[in-house]
């Protein structure tokens, strides 16, 4: 066993002995040879400045080409961790950019009767106006007062098949000719069968324009939608005790592809009285993530484009079929339609902790509805007139035989028209883009040490040839392996160290 031992460690030896020749015939340089690698470094570099440190008898002039070398490099590295430093703080620029065309698309329109009810539906029902806004609660903030708790529970309990959906579709505001006196569009006439029926927090609801239909295109400025509505405060009714005081037509301007939204947003347009509402569109474009607050990827499942109010009701929607069982008619999607008991056992509760526990939140990227990529509103402009002179006023008594008083407490005259025959583009953009920041990466470079990327490539490689000799060099300065084994045999003496040293 010792003899093999030995055997073995000799031929270890011999190999380790090849291996060290050859790195020293081949891959190691002589010194002599090494100083000249250096000095044609220094001679043919493209970095500017060191071939006159390094190659003038001058002291005084080699220190003063070191100052202005380490000067400059010390800028460049400034410069360039200045650079570095504001591309990750993610900066934007925003640009307005004004667009004329031939022809604008025209929005979609929604239309709302403030008395939300027929008088004679809900004459002996007071307590429908309050499971309506229990029910609206889902998209408007509302809470019940404790005076009303015991007549909702005497109400749920004795008509546990009650629909208010049903009730609303069949009781609430109608559009009919009797309540749509006139409607043009650019010159042609429309009629109660080109809107479409919604629920909103005020009950039924009419959009003109919506997605459904090809887009309306407007190619003139100054015309656009004409209404007259009668409100019929005579049939429809409502609970001022809720803060429903106003009569007229309460109406939000959105995009054919979104829901309508008029929680802070709803314009209104009083009895008696005439608005003209000019409309201008503004498109906006926003950056994704972490430049801007938008997320591209986010898709929505009940609608063709995603909106933060889109995306807030789906999310509602997620959350209380969840908990509930079931899905709210006012929200998207598909799910067994909660009973009106659910809607105020559970569906009620649950949009409370969905608002105090912030499940569904809007704005950021990191919220459940960040920001949409692209957005597009419509800023409007309103002005109001008492509705009809005299000649007006005897013309519709005349012609609907109404009293002169009743036209004026009933008749909402509305025209909504394009302000111009343009739109706006808001656009964020990024302040400084990757191409850009190499761009002054190289420009500092250039500027100060006259480099490119051709001398980074040059340094990198002088750098690396200079670290392979040192591992070599290390490599042979190496105790051999079969000597571990039996330090006290094989370990060579520090004179016979020294001499290996100095032969390297």
């Amino acid at each position: 066993m010792d003899q093999l031992r030995r055997f073995i460690e000799l031929d270890a030896k011999g190999i380790l002995e090849k291996i060290r020749l050859c790195l020293i015939k081949k891959l190691l340089p002589d010194l002599e040879d090494r100083r000249k690698y250096h000095e044609e470094f220094v001679s043919s570099s493209s970095f500017h400045g060191v071939h006159n440190i390094f190659h003038t008898q001058s002291k005084a002039r080699r220190a003063l080409w070191l100052l202005i070398v380490t000067g400059c490099i010390t800028i460049v590295i400034w410069q360039i961790c200045s650079r570095f430093i504001y591309y990750f703080s993610w900066p934007t620029t925003t640009t307005l950019v004004v667009q004329y065309v031939e022809n604008v698309e025209f929005p979609a329109v929604t239309f709302c009767n403030l008395n939300r009810f027929q008088a004679h539906a809900v004459s002996n029902l007071k307590v429908i106006f309050l499971i309506w806004n229990i029910v609206s609660a889902i998209i408007q903030k509302f809470a019940t007062e404790n005076k009303y708790s015991q007549e909702l529970n005497d109400f749920l309990l004795g008509n546990q098949n009650f629909s208010i959906k049903d009730f609303t579709r069949k009781n609430g505001f109608y559009l009919n000719s009797s309540t749509l006196l006139e409607c043009d569009f650019f010159g042609k006439p429309c009629y109660p069968q080109d809107f479409e029926q919604v629920f909103t927090e005020y009950g039924n609801c009419f959009t003109f324009n919506h997605n459904d239909l090809s887009a309306r295109r407007v190619s003139l400025s100054g015309r656009g939608l004409h209404l007259l509505f009668d409100v019929q405060q005579d049939k429809f009714t409502d609970e001022p005790t809720l803060g429903y005081t106003d009569a007229g037509i309460t109406f939000v301007i959105h995009s054919p592809q979104e829901l309508p939204r008029f929680d802070g947003l709803g314009l209104l347009t009083p009895v008696g009285m005439h608005a003209q509402v000019a409309i201008r569109q503004l498109k906006s474009i926003i950056q994704e993530y972490p430049w801007g607050e938008c997320k591209p990827d986010i898709k929505l499942q009940y609608h063709k484009i995603y909106s933060t109010n889109g995306c807030l009701l789906e999310c509602k929607a997620r959350y209380i079929q969840d908990w509930c069982g079931c899905l709210p008619f006012i929200l998207p999607g598909n799910g067994t339609e909660c009973d009106l008991l659910k809607f105020y056992k559970c569906v009620y509760p649950a949009v409370y902790d969905i608002e105090i526990k912030g499940l569904c939140t809007v704005g950021t990227h990191n919220s459940t509805c960040p920001a949409p990529c692209e957005e597009t509103d419509y800023p409007t402009t309103v002005t109001y007139s008492n509705f009809g002179g005299e000649n007006a006023i005897k013309y519709f008594s005349t012609k609907l035989k109404k009293s002169p008083e009743y036209i004026r407490q009933n008749l909402v005259r509305i025209e909504i028209k394009y302000h111009d025959l343009s739109y706006k583009i808001t656009q964020q953009q990024k302040a400084l883009s990757i191409s850009e920041l190499l761009a002054d990466v190289g420009g500092q470079l250039g500027l100060f040490c006259g480099a490119s990327m051709i001398t980074i490539i040059e340094l990198l490689e002088y750098i690396f040839t200079n670290f392979c000799w040192m591992c070599i060099f290390l490599l042979l300065k190496a105790p051999d392996m079969p000597q571990w084994n039996n330090p006290s045999q094989n370990q060579p003496t520090h004179k016979e160290k020294k001499r290996g040293i100095q032969e390297c």
